[in-house]
C-alpha cells in the first residue's frame, strides 16, 4: 500500500501544477506505453526536465495496459537490446525473487520465466512491469526532473508553421485542460494520435506497390486496411467451480461468424481451426486448461501466453496457472479503431471486447472436452489481474499505427529476407539487412501482419536483423516532433517486425536521446543526421548509454 500511495502522489497531478492552464518542460513525451517510457528515462538521465502522459492509469502500453507479455527474439538473454530494457527484464525477475514464494529451483534460475509461457522467456503478469516501470521512473519523478500525468488525453495542438509549440491534454477524471509547452514534443501514442493533431504528415494502413516497390504490397495503396487490434484478457481454472459470465450481447454473431478473407480462413472464428501464420495450414493445436498437452495429443494454447506457471511457485500458493489470452479467436478485424470517425472507432472497439468476451463464453460453455461434454465451466475471467470490471485489458493492443512520413523510410527491400536475396543475389545464409550508417539502434522479428481489416489473412514472412535508421524518425517537415514507438517510418509491411516491446523501447530510448541532445546542441534533429560530426556524437553517447548499433552475425527469423 506505501508503495502505490507513493505513486498515486507522484505520478498523479503534482502540487506545483493544480490549476495552472500552461506548463513548461523541455521535452513532452505524449503516451506512457513502451516506447514512452523509455523515451522518459532516456531524456530524463541527460538533466532535461521532461513531461510523460498517459490516458489510463497504468504506464507501459502493450506490457501492462494492453496485457500483451513480451514478445522477443531469440538471442535477447545475451544481445539485441538496450542496456535499460536489459534492467527492465532483471528487474522483473527480481520483482519475483523478492515478493513471491518462488520454489527454490525457480529462484535459482538465471533467466527465470515466471509464466513459462511459449511465446517469450518472460511471460509475466501486467502489474509487475506496472511495478518495474514505476521503480524505473522514480528516481526522476521523486527528483522533480519528470513529471508524469496520467489519465491525460491529447486534444489538440498549437502550430506554427513546422514546429508545435504546445499540445493540449484533457483530465479524463476531473475534466479539466491544460497546455503543454515544450521544446520537443515525442508522440508515443498507440495510434500516433499527436500527427493528425499537429498536420504532420502521415500513412495509414497498406501502401502499394506502385509506391514502395514491396514484394508483398498490393499493387495500389489501401490506407484503411490494417493489422487487426485484440482487446487482451487473463483467465485461471478452478476445476469444479462455475464461474461462466453473463452470455455476451453479440455472442449469437461471433459464435457463427466465419471469417471471410484471402487466403481463406480454415473454419469458423471461435473454434480450433485457425490457420498456421507462415503457411496459413491448419494449426495442430487445440485447448485444454491447466496442461501444456491436450489428451488427444495437441498442444494446448492454454501456454501460449501464460504469465503464471503455478509449478514457479510453492506448493498451494495458486490453484491455477494464469494465462493471457491474445489468441487469433480475438482479433478483431471488421474495422478499424482511428480514421473512421469518433462514433465508428467507438463501435469497433465494443466489437472487438465483444469478440473476446464472447470467445470467453464459448470456452466456457461450447469447446468440446476430451470426454465429449461441452464447455470448461471453471475458467475464469481475473478481473484483478488487468485491473478492469469488465476483465479485459485498460486498452486495446494496436498493431499498428499512423505512421510518419519520414526522411527515411524502411522498406520490405531493407529488411526482408526474400527481398533482400533478390535484391543482392546473396543465399540464405549469407543475406544480411542494409546496413544504414546513421543506426541508433536494432531489433529482429519475423514480418508479423495478423489478418487486416481489408479481408488479407496473415502475411508472415521471414526478416532479418535490423537497425533502425535515424532518418526514420525525422519527419519530413516538422522540426520538433518525433515518433518514440511504432509510428516511425515504417511501412505496413515492416511495420510487423518494428512493432514489439524491444524494438518500440529502442525506438523510444533513442527517439528520448535525440531530443535531449537536439536541445544541447541547439540543432534540429534533421541538421543531426545530416551533420557527420553530430551524427557520430549521437551514436557515441547512445552507445555509452547501452544502446547497441550493430548486429553480430546472426540468422533470418
Amino acid at each position: 500500500m506505501q508503495r502505490r500511495a507513493f505513486f498515486t502522489l507522484a505520478m498523479g497531478v503534482p502540487t506545483a501544477l493544480r490549476g495552472a492552464r500552461e506548463i513548461e518542460f523541455d521535452v513532452a513525451v505524449i503516451g506512457g506505453g513502451v516506447g514512452g517510457c523509455a523515451a522518459a528515462l532516456a531524456a530524463s538521465r541527460t538533466g532535461a526536465r521532461v513531461i510523460l502522459t498517459e490516458e489510463t492509469d497504468w504506464i507501459g502500453g502493450q506490457l501492462t495496459s494492453q496485457g500483451v507479455p513480451p514478445d522477443e527474439h531469440p538471442w535477447i538473454e545475451s544481445f539485441g537490446c538496450t542496456r535499460s530494457y536489459r534492467e527492465y527484464r532483471n528487474r522483473v525477475r527480481e520483482y519475483y525473487r523478492r515478493h513471491y514464494p518462488l520454489t527454490a529451483a525457480a529462484r535459482e534460475k538465471p533467466n527465470l520465466n515466471p509464466g513459462n509461457g511459449s511465446v517469450s522467456r518472460l511471460t509475466h503478469e501486467p502489474r509487475v512491469s506496472l511495478a518495474v516501470l514505476e521503480g524505473m521512473l522514480a528516481p526522476y519523478v521523486s527528483s522533480g526532473r519528470l513529471t508524469v500525468l496520467l489519465r491525460h488525453q491529447p486534444t489538440a495542438a498549437d502550430v506554427d508553421g513546422n514546429r508545435v509549440k504546445g499540445i493540449t491534454v484533457r483530465d479524463l477524471d476531473g475534466g479539466g485542460q491544460r497546455i503543454v509547452r515544450a521544446k520537443y514534443f515525442l508522440d508515443a501514442t498507440e495510434m500516433g494520435d499527436l500527427l493528425p493533431l499537429t498536420g504532420a504528415e502521415y500513412v495509414t494502413g497498406f501502401e502499394g506497390h506502385t509506391q514502395t516497390g514491396e514484394l508483398h504490397a498490393p499493387a495500389k495503396a489501401q490506407p484503411l486496411n490494417m493489422q487487426s487490434a485484440t482487446a487482451c484478457f487473463a483467465m485461471d481454472y478452478v476445476a469444479g467451480e462455475d464461474h461462466t459470465i453473463d452470455r455476451p450481447e453479440d455472442y449469437a454473431f461471433w459464435r457463427d461468424y466465419i471469417p471471410r478473407m484471402t487466403p481463406a480462413y480454415p473454419g469458423k472464428l471461435l473454434s480450433m481451426d485457425m490457420p498456421e501464420p507462415s503457411t496459413l495450414r491448419k494449426r495442430a493445436l487445440d485447448f485444454e486448461p491447466g496442461v501444456e498437452v491436450c489428451r488427444n495429443g495437441k498442444r494446448s494454447f492454454w501456454t501460449y501466453r501464460r504469465i503464471l506457471d503455478r509449478n514457479n511457485f510453492s506448493v498451494g500458493a495458486y490453484s491455477s496457472d494464469i494465462s493471457a489470452v491474445n489468441w487469433p479467436q480475438n482479433d478483431f478485424w471488421l474495422g478499424n479503431l482511428f480514421e473512421v470517425g469518433k462514433v465508428d472507432a467507438a463501435r469497433n472497439l465494443r466489437s472487438a471486447k465483444q469478440l473476446s468476451l464472447s470467445f470467453f463464453y464459448w470456452l466456457q460453455t461450447e469447446h468440446e472436452r476430451p470426454d465429449g461434454g461441452r464447455g470448461w465451466a471453471g475458467l475464469r475471467l481475473r478481473r484483478d489481474v488487468m485491473g478492469t470490471a469488465d476483465g479485459l485489458a485498460k486498452s486495446p493492443y494496436i498493431r499498428e499505427s499512423r505512421r510518419i512520413r519520414a526522411e527515411f523510410t524502411v522498406l520490405e527491400q531493407h529488411v526482408g529476407t526474400e527481398a533482400r536475396m533478390a535484391a543482392t543475389g546473396k543465399s540464405r545464409e549469407d543475406v544480411k539487412a542494409t546496413v544504414f550508417d546513421d543506426s541508433v539502434g536494432v531489433g529482429s522479428y519475423r514480418i508479423d501482419l495478423h489478418p487486416s481489416t481489408g479481408g488479407d489473412n496473415y502475411i508472415d514472412i521471414s526478416s532479418l536483423p535490423f537497425q533502425i535508421p535515424l532518418g526514420a524518425l525525422i519527419p519530413a517537415r516538422m522540426d520538433n516532433l518525433i515518433p518514440a514507438c511504432k509510428n516511425l517510418g515504417v511501412t505496413h509491411i515492416t511495420n510487423g517486425c518494428y512493432r514489439l516491446h524491444p524494438v518500440e523501447w529502442n525506438i523510444g530510448e533513442s527517439a528520448g536521446a535525440l531530443a535531449a541532445f537536439s536541445i544541447q546542441m541547439g540543432e534540429k534533429p534533421r541538421a543531426v543526421r545530416n551533420d557527420r560530426k553530430l551524427l557520430s556524437e549521437l551514436q557515441r553517447r547512445l552507445v555509452a548509454e547501452g544502446v547497441e548499433l550493430s548486429w553480430p552475425s546472426v540468422t533470418p527469423r
